[in-house]
């Protein structure tokens, strides 16, 4: 179901601070906290005496304390305290998870903790560039699997119906689909000629009349994407073309998180190449991405439903090309993670 060797958002960075904050990822309980130094730790959120998570005990010092029998785990999992006992049980411990704070989130390395590289974090192109504006980042939950937001995020084509006050426009209906498949993922892409700008980008466009757009949708595995929207003077764009000195870019940066096989927990934020330190364009974009963020919400909660109480099948189309060949690749790396696991085990 979900592949471990790799780094996922677990939180903002501001979510945490002197407080025991929860989460579930993966089907596993998370306990994050920081210590005095500031530094984040994440340990199993379940105390081994019986159980109780250790988010309702408190922090102590470096340390968090059970709220039940008062057994103290230090950040790297290891019982330093049993109240009582004149020896603490070698068995008394609990699992640490590697993590890291980059881009304002907090990641957590779910699987074996000696591959954990931090230089394999999703990389975020003109991050702290003082020409590029960042919007604020925001999150959600969707009551879907993971990779039905891959599909979305793998699909250029739904914008036409799903996002027509925003994201929509003239060609994102009939214009056909690009697919290109690389070693950490899968990219569908495409542009359409001397279109009527959408909604959601033309009052920030620095030209007028028709543009080129290209939409560039790109997920890599296990679940993080990012979205390119180019949009470029009517004639001055296409494959190959230099970008023309008034070019809009933007690039959404979305992670999708598993909570279990039946939600997700959603975090994103947008770079934007104009109007780095004007907050007020910094707080419409922020609003206008969660309205549309919302809308894919409602359906992907909706097709979770559906496609778990189907009574027929359902059918692909040619528009799915790039979302089952992620699907398909993604299997193949989880089927080998399992299988290299057992093989470890078994030795």
């Amino acid at each position: 179901m979900f592949l471990k060797n790799a780094w996922y958002v677990a939180a903002w960075d501001h979510e945490v601070r002197d407080q025991l904050h929860p989460v579930t990822m993966l089907s596993e309980k998370v306990v994050l906290y920081r210590r005095r130094d500031g530094k984040l730790a994440a340990l199993e959120d379940a105390c081994p005496h019986r159980k109780l998570p250790l988010s309702m005990g408190r922090i102590k010092g470096d340390d968090v304390e059970c709220g039940y029998h008062g057994l103290t785990f230090d950040c790297t999992g290891t019982c330093t305290r049993v109240p009582g006992a004149e020896r603490i049980p070698h068995v008394a411990r609990v699992r640490s998870y590697p993590v890291e704070e980059r881009y304002g989130l907090i990641w957590v390395w779910m699987g074996d903790a000696a591959l954990a590289d931090p230089a394999l974090i999703f990389a975020v192109d003109h991050w702290g560039d003082p020409a590029w504006g960042v919007n604020q980042g925001d999150g959600m939950t969707i009551a879907c699997n993971y990779l039905y937001m891959t599909d979305n995020l793998l699909d250029p084509s739904h914008v036409a119906w799903v996002h027509q006050s925003s994201f929509a426009g003239a060609g994102t209906e009939e214009t056909p689909l690009e697919t290109t498949v690389g070693e950490d993922g899968v990219t569908v892409w495409r542009w359409m000629m001397a279109t009527e700008p959408a909604p959601f980008y033309a009052p920030f466009l620095k030209f007028k009349g028709l543009c080129d757009r290209k939409q560039h949708y790109e997920v890599r595995y296990p679940s993080l994407a990012i979205i390119k929207a180019i949009f470029t003077p009517a004639g001055s764009g296409g494959v190959g073309q230099p970008l023309h000195p008034d070019v809009f870019l933007m690039d959404s940066y979305n992670f999708m998180t598993p909570v279990d096989e039946n939600s997700t927990r959603y975090f994103w934020f947008q770079m934007r190449n104009f109007a780095p330190n004007d907050p007020e364009i910094s707080a419409q974009f922020a609003s206008s991405v969660r309205g549309a963020f919302e809308e894919d919400r409602a359906v992907l909660t909706a097709v979770h439903q559906g496609m778990a109480n189907k009574r027929t099948p359902n059918l692909d189309l040619k528009i799915d090309v790039g979302p089952l060949r992620f699907r398909r690749r993604l299997a193949q790396l989880i089927d080998a993670e399992t299988a290299a696991g057992t093989q470890q085990a078994a030795e």
